[in-house]
């Protein structure tokens, strides 16, 4: 059965930990740029103490040095999963995988929701026929350097799941039902549809924390997992 990451994209670790309090059976937590420059390492532990498997998600893409030593310490403070970017290029990645050692499973992004593929072509400036050529080849390469597994849209899950085999991780953000507003993601899909496709992990967050009754959404796109 794929996990259920509750993105806590929140104006403060209060109303954070208050939300996570509400949820039941909660296992993950997404924590991202937002809340982390506002929190730090304080609401990572405090996730970590209610039993709660923090993902950091900060898609580092730096020098190799740099993003080896980030993951060093995120594996200290007792993260569970975290991101780089695929871009970051191969020494990058591989000493991301080295320094995690096995207490923390780091993941790759291959190319962001919010990209179609005009958008693609823009950043890397050339022709990209199919943005999923571009994401298997990004993934590829990650777990050539030894990453536990990828994060990618639900357009290319298919494609990767048969590309990479059964045991990498491919982490989904992107997840809205039908008719949902889908904000500044483009390339969407549904919680069934993914774990259809082969996904370990959803990333989910302003479906359940912008919901009129999040509890209730939540305990739906439980349902909808199992």
């Amino acid at each position: 059965m794929a996990e259920l990451i509750v993105a806590f994209d929140l104006p403060n670790g209060r109303e954070a930990l208050a939300l996570a309090a509400r949820l039941p059976g909660l296992r993950w937590a997404k924590v991202g740029p937002m809340l982390y420059n506002r929190e730090g390492p304080s609401l990572i532990k405090e996730f970590a103490q209610r039993g709660i498997r923090v993902f950091l998600d900060l898609k580092w893409h730096d020098i190799p040095n740099i993003v080896a030593s980030a993951v060093g310490a995120a594996r200290e403070l007792g993260v569970s999963m975290t991101t780089v970017h695929c871009l970051g290029g191969r020494a990058m990645l591989e000493a991301a995988a080295s320094t995690a050692g096995q207490e923390l499973a780091v993941v790759g992004v291959t190319v962001l929701t919010s990209h179609d593929a005009a958008e693609l072509e823009s950043v890397l400036g050339r022709g990209v026929p199919d943005v999923g050529f571009e994401a298997e080849r990004l993934a590829r390469a990650a777990l050539q350097a030894g990453l536990r597994g990828v994060v990618a849209s639900g357009q290319e899950l298919g494609l990767l799941r048969e590309a990479l085999g059964l045991d990498p991780w491919i982490v989904v953000p992107g997840v809205r039902a039908p008719g949902e507003d889908a904000g500044d993601q483009v390339r969407t899909i549904e919680a069934g549809e993914a774990v259809r496709r082969g996904a370990t992990h959803l990333v989910i967050g302003r479906p359940i924390t912008a919901a009129r009754d999040p509890v209730a959404a939540y305990r739906r796109l439980v349902e909808a997992l199992d």
